[in-house]
């Protein structure tokens, strides 16, 4: 019986003929966890797969990291190092009924003494109710899950399977990484990549960090005939360019509006412009560019430079009128406008301020003498009587009050000292005064 569990453990071992026509990707797998790259803040000694390695024990974990980082790879090598049975599945091709022929096996290897490493694959497939699933199978120990996700857990797992797995970040490879992949490609290969130098860590750099990608660059260059190595333009009219990484709904889109809009209240032009190109270039629909900026020019710019909001809504009139590819310029504009004007967030604060405020004493009429009385009833309740109307006062002001009784009056809105807020400050001073300073 236990020749039967065992049997399927371990991967049948390519002959030497599937070996050389695997692709260069999955020769140069790693065979241990010192051989992943890129990743050491995870599989070093102080790190917490390291630890978990060195202890014997492993924990459920959540992978998550960009594509071609070695999450796969990890996984597998983890049940390699602490013995335990790798039960590999995909989110996007398994469903309920896989599921559970996963736990059943897993809970006859347990019975045999076997503890099972299940390994999900775009783990944030899973629905809700199919996360769910996996929990009492993690409290019991019959499986320890290792997900991987490229995609924000925050955003795309159940808290309660958040709470029984420790998250662990994945870093996009850097030059370093991709170089030693490079390296490793041409010894297996046994001779070097025909690129010059330049090209070469113009290659490297093309991998955005995936280092899938960047091996299946490296095996097409082998594979073709080439005398002379290329040079950097050569190298781009030769290989595909690849897509800027980018989902529009999920955490990548909310990370490059997220730097968007930083860069702009930061005030740094530059930076805003690149990433503003970094969503469009990727396919971003650029109405949702413009509807971010709009709500910027409210929030962070406000009545310090007022044509900002101006500015934007024409850019959106502009964009509407001339489409892609011309009328991407006017977003530039808008975005570059807001980016150099003075900030201020009184008015984004001063709705907040007074939204509460509502909330909080939503039940108070307004005082009596701001109240219209259109019959004689109302006249005779007090309705408008007293009311000063300020065209007829001295200056323009008579300096009445328009809170409701019993509640003492507010400062929601304070002009910061900058831009057009600075001559709105004056003039909020001025009445202040004239009001007995009592706002």
């Amino acid at each position: 019986m236990a020749d039967d569990l065992f049997g399927g453990d371990a991967p049948a071992q390519p002959d030497a003929m599937s070996a050389a026509t695997a692709p260069l990707a999955e020769r140069l797998r790693p065979r241990t966890l010192a051989e992943v790259v890129g990743q050491e803040h995870l599989t070093g000694d102080d790190g917490a797969i390291g630890r978990m390695v060195a202890a014997g024990q492993l924990a459920s974990i959540i992978l998550w990291g960009p594509p071609g980082t070695g999450k796969t790879t990890i996984a597998r090598l983890l049940a390699e190092a602490v013995g335990m049975r790798f039960a590999p599945l995909s989110a996007v091709f398994s469903g309920v009924a896989d599921l559970r022929q996963a736990f059943a096996d897993a809970e006859k290897m347990a019975a045999a003494g076997k503890r099972t490493l299940l390994f999900v694959d775009e783990i944030h497939r899973f629905n809700r109710a199919q996360q769910d699933g996996f929990l009492p199978y993690v409290e019991r120990g019959t499986v320890v899950l290792v997900g991987a996700t490229t995609e924000n857990p925050s955003f795309a797992l159940n808290a309660a399977l958040l709470s029984r797995a420790q998250v662990l970040v994945l870093h996009r490879l850097d030059e370093a990484a991709l170089t030693v992949l490079i390296e490793r490609a041409e010894a297996e290969v046994g001779r070097p990549l025909p690129v010059t130098d330049t090209a070469r860590a113009a290659l490297a750099a093309s991998a955005d960090g995936d280092g899938r990608f960047l091996l299946n660059q490296v095996e097409t260059l082998f594979a073709a005939a080439i005398d002379t190595p290329l040079d950097p333009a050569e190298l781009a009219q030769f290989l595909h360019r690849r897509m800027p990484v980018y989902d529009k709904d999920r955490d990548g889109h909310y990370n490059l509006i997220s730097a968007l809009h930083k860069a702009m209240r930061g005030s740094d032009p530059q930076a805003s412009l690149y990433w503003l190109a970094r969503m469009l270039v990727a396919g971003e629909e650029p109405l949702y560019v413009l509807r971010r900026i709009v709500r910027f020019a409210s929030e962070d710019v406000g009545l310090a430079d007022p044509q900002a909001l101006v500015q934007c809504l024409a850019a959106k009139d502009a964009y509407q009128f001339l489409g892609s590819p011309e009328g991407e310029l006017a977003i530039v504009q808008a975005c570059l406008y807001c980016a150099t004007a003075p900030k201020s967030n009184a008015a984004y604060a001063a709705q907040k301020a007074a939204w509460a405020a509502a909330r909080e004493t939503g039940s108070l009429a307004p005082p009596a003498n701001i109240l219209n009385a259109p019959t004689k009833l109302m006249k005779d309740l007090g309705y408008g009587a007293g009311y000063s109307y300020d065209h007829d006062a001295p200056e323009g002001f008579s300096g009445d009050n328009y809170w409701p009784e019993g509640m003492e009056a507010a400062s929601f809105y304070r002009p910061v000292d900058r831009g057009f807020e600075k001559r709105i400050a004056e003039r909020l001073a001025w009445w202040d005064e004239r009001r007995g300073g009592k706002a």
